[in-house]
């Protein structure tokens, strides 16, 4: 009840307090609220706010799309870099370069996530002022058109490499394992025999048999990222899913904590239904 009213409680009636639980449902057995809410979501109502005073769905619509903008640039470079560094050190595996590659990678994977966003916002931010180091645009200037895609862009920056630093290093490491036991396959040594340069063995015949178990990890990291970048929206206070996770928890706001987790559920199946289309593309063999 305080969490809806805040301090005021105290000066409302024995009345009063009864109208609120019943306005929002709160008298009713604990049953018959999940039931309500359960059938509310089939509706398209994700609830009401205590903190905003207005429906969740209105509050999720505002902070999705900017999360999607994060996650999907951080994948999109992440598995281009993941994956064309990947194929490189399994090709010469052993070699020099594959030892540094493999070091780097662990190096980026074992980072705090917190650690790095504050260093880049101390040097590069604050210290050089190449990029802002808050918000996902500077809703004061009040740009337009092409300067309104260059100020979300650079507020996207950090952000983004932050994530890709933490997220490439699964990417690499799964592209660079299953890139090894196809190379060592009968049909790419088959593939040798017949005389094929090895940029089109590499790239034709076994990167792409390789990227099967590249494409769960990503997909799944697409799903996760939703939720998963909490940490990073919050260190940049990037008005995406995950800050609005970290608010919502701070403020106790249950209806909005109940509407981000629902979120992350469809994006994390969303992500695997999609997995399950790419798959037969990359190999007809899976069905």
């Amino acid at each position: 009840m305080k969490f809806i009213v805040g301090e005021d409680i105290v000066l409302m009636s024995s009345e009063e307090k009864a109208e609120v639980l019943e306005k929002h449902g709160l008298n009713k057995p604990v049953f018959e609220q999940y039931l309500n809410y359960i059938g509310s979501i089939l509706k398209g109502d994700l609830g009401y706010s205590y903190r905003s005073q207005k429906p969740v769905t209105d509050i999720v619509s505002e902070r999705l799309p900017w999360t999607l903008l994060l996650s999907i640039t951080n994948i999109i470079l992440s598995t281009i870099i993941g994956v064309a560094m990947g194929t490189w050190a399994a090709w010469n595996r052993g070699k020099k370069i594959d030892i540094v590659l493999n070091n780097i990678f662990v190096f980026f994977r074992s980072m705090p996530s917190f650690w790095i966003g504050m260093i880049f916002i101390a040097v590069f931010g604050a210290r050089l002022g190449w990029f802002p180091i808050f918000g996902a645009q500077s809703v004061w200037a009040g740009y337009m058109g092409f300067e309104k895609i260059v100020d979300i862009a650079m507020h996207l920056i950090m952000p983004t490499i932050t994530l890709v630093i933490l997220s490439v290093s699964s990417i690499y490491l799964t592209m660079r394992y299953s890139m090894i036991d196809v190379l060592g396959e009968d049909y790419i040594l088959m593939a040798k025999m017949k005389g094929l340069s090895d940029k089109k063995v590499r790239y034709t015949h076994a990167m792409r048999n390789a990227l099967i178990p590249v494409v769960t990890i990503v997909m799944l990291n697409m799903g996760y990222m939703v939720g998963g970048a909490t940490i990073i929206e919050t260190v940049f206070s990037y008005p995406g899913m995950g800050r609005l996770l970290f608010e919502a928890v701070t403020n106790r706001d249950y209806p909005v904590i109940q509407g981000c987790f629902f979120m992350i559920t469809i994006c994390v199946i969303a992500a695997n239904i999609i997995a399950d289309f790419i798959y037969p593309l990359l190999d007809p063999r899976v069905v």
